[in-house]
């Protein structure tokens, strides 16, 4: 640890470091806790370049992101446990600090703060509120932003990676009985599916500021179960509100896990739906338009079926993106997905009624 102790230090922090600890699981980014001499903490990041590659632009929305949220703040108490705040370098401007092979940026530790991994109807509640505020609190963002993984949740992108990897059949798995027939049914909802985009082109759906990886992890609470802030930045991009909305129903909303080869036990969960729906809407109700309002269902529906075209397409491809644990790994994951779009597909009206 003595080697991220010497890379914090180039950071502006209050005092000596005197104690570094790892945190987390570090799929993404590597995370370490750093305490100094003075008793400060602060978390300390090796930022993923493989999956962020232009880093001043993800830096650059971070810093824009956390400074219009904290003159939304201005006047509030606690506005450093309601916001994250960036640590400079000890002589620059700049957030971000590289040693040439990895990039590094501080964030200051908010004290008596608690993540909840679990998700229950009350606490898709308080996230479908918090991300609601979230985006509420950046709609009348000026700064521009860029994205920071370009076409993240664009399903007409997804498409053209399905037929693309159709027609290379790079694995020779396109003849298998099975793909023939996820692959005509997948077509037959392409359409529909993609409806997005041309709404977008068409004038009629805006895209926002959103935070594209809306988890309940990704949420600081304080000790008596109180949301305090919206954490993990790094994916907050022009998007869809449904990027939103729809990626916490996919993850949320499985009543087992996205890779269980049992599809029968597959089903979206309407609990979970109606408090994240009822606190999200809560929070949006200054900006969102009807448009955006009535295809919430819609986006219910989207988040699992482009999963499962992206699960799909690497499966034909050979399984060159997704970790696998076996052989049909991307297959199993495949089918799991499209059992949960099916049964959202069949939950549309019971949705629509909820929202109006």
């Amino acid at each position: 640890m003595e080697k991220i102790a010497r890379i914090a230090g180039h950071f502006a922090v209050d005092a000596p470091v005197r104690e570094v600890s790892p945190i987390g699981n570090g799929l993404i980014n590597d995370s370490y806790r750093v305490i100094t001499e003075s008793g400060e903490g602060y978390v300390l990041q090796r930022i993923n370049h493989a999956i962020f590659k232009d880093v001043d632009l993800l830096q650059h929305n971070m810093e824009c992101v956390t400074a219009h949220i904290r003159r939304k703040l201005e006047g509030a108490e606690d506005i450093d446990r309601k916001v994250l705040r960036l640590i400079p370098l000890r002589d620059s401007v700049k957030t971000c600090w590289t040693d040439g092979d990895s990039y590094w940026r501080m964030t200051a530790l908010i004290k008596d703060s608690v993540t909840v991994e679990t998700v229950t109807p009350d606490s898709s509640y308080h996230a479908g509120k918090a991300f609601g505020e979230f985006q509420a609190m950046l709609s009348d963002m000026t700064e521009t932003l860029g994205e920071t993984i370009p076409d993240f949740h664009n399903m007409e992108l997804r498409a053209r990676q399905l037929e693309e990897a159709v027609a290379a059949d790079a694995a020779g798995r396109c003849s298998d009985p099975e793909v023939q027939a996820i692959l005509e049914e997948m077509r037959s909802y392409m359409d529909e599916m993609c409806k997005a985009e041309r709404m977008h082109r068409e004038g009629i759906l805006p895209k926002r500021i959103c935070h594209c990886d809306t988890k309940v992890s990704n949420m600081l609470f304080d000790k008596e179960g109180n949301v305090l802030c919206v954490i993990d930045l790094d994916t907050v991009m022009p998007s869809f509100v449904f990027s939103d909305f729809g990626d916490f129903m996919r993850t949320a909303g499985n009543k087992v896990a996205e890779d269980c080869p049992d599809i029968g036990k597959v089903e979206f969960d309407m609990d979970i739906f109606r408090a994240f729906t009822r606190g999200y809407l809560e929070a949006t109700r200054s900006f969102l338009t009807s448009v955006e309002k009535e295809n919430l269902p819609y986006a219910a529906a989207l988040f699992p079926f482009m999963q499962a075209v992206r699960f799909f397409a690497d499966y034909i491809n050979g399984d060159t993106y997704y970790k696998i644990a076996y052989p049909e790994h991307n297959l199993v994951r495949t089918r799991n997905q499209m059992a949960l779009f099916r049964d959202v597909m069949s939950r549309q009206d019971e949705m629509r009624s909820f929202i109006i």
